[in-house]
């Protein structure tokens, strides 16, 4: 696959784009092992039912983890440089619950090639789960690279670890 960035002077106040993902266990597990954050509210299903949530929910991080995939991949894209980001988180994410990042651009900056996003994460029911504003370095120069596949990710349980 392959994706091509738009430029700085390509980028118009008004443009828009929207990704959309579905929020799993195994990616709130993955995203735990890779952070470090094991909060027993996103991981223990026993523990979060003793919340105000009253279910294992995903981290706050992790919507912003599709906030910044929104912009490499899509707006700008390739070349993009994420050099700030505000974010309010408005509601629990749960687990089963698909995202929709939309990104507008709000402004350009004319002394340097940077962009101001505005970003608003809703839930499959069209609430919002987070909002912010992101600033951009947008790239200069057009480009289309291929995509490298991720690798694969295996989540594997401690106990089955100590077992072998």
């Amino acid at each position: 696959m392959q994706i091509t960035n738009l430029t700085f002077d390509e980028i118009e106040i008004g443009d828009t784009t929207s990704y959309s993902r579905l929020i799993t266990d195994q990616e709130v597990q993955a995203f735990a092992a890779i952070s470090g954050d094991h909060n027993p509210l996103h991981l223990d299903p026993e523990y979060a039912a003793t919340t105000a949530f009253g279910e294992c929910i995903a981290h706050g991080m992790l919507t912003g983890a599709l906030i910044s995939a929104t912009i490499a991949m899509q707006l700008p894209g390739p070349g993009s440089v994420y050099l700030s980001q505000s974010v309010q988180f408005r509601a629990p994410v749960l687990l089963g619950d698909t995202l929709t990042v939309t990104l507008t651009v709000t402004a350009k900056h004319a002394k340097r090639p940077w962009v101001t996003l505005e970003c608003e994460v809703t839930n499959q029911e069209g609430k919002a789960v987070a909002k912010g504003e992101a600033q951009v370095a947008a790239p200069t120069a057009k480009e289309t690279v291929t995509v490298v596949p991720p690798p694969t990710i295996q989540l594997v349980e401690e106990a089955s670890l100590a077992s072998d």
